[in-house]
């Protein structure tokens, strides 16, 4: 599981797993989208426990763009 700072960029992080075949979604505490304020303490994505690893080493490498 990570936690990220809103909606979209959960939904991004949600679909970058999927394109890489792995099973993910996000939970937002925020009705809907409809009370954007009550993601405060962030959105979390979570994938299956065997997918973990792997999900952690996609979303790091956003994080990290390498030597430029």
């Amino acid at each position: 599981m990570a936690i990220v700072r809103s909606r979209i960029e959960a939904e991004l992080a949600v679909g970058l797993l999927r394109s890489q075949g792995l099973r993910a979604a996000f939970i937002a505490d925020d009705v809907g989208g409809q009370e954007p304020q009550l993601q405060q303490d962030g959105v979390r994505v979570i994938v299956a426990p065997e997918d973990e690893a792997t999900a952690r080493r996609i979303l790091a490498d956003l994080d990290d763009p390498g030597p430029e």
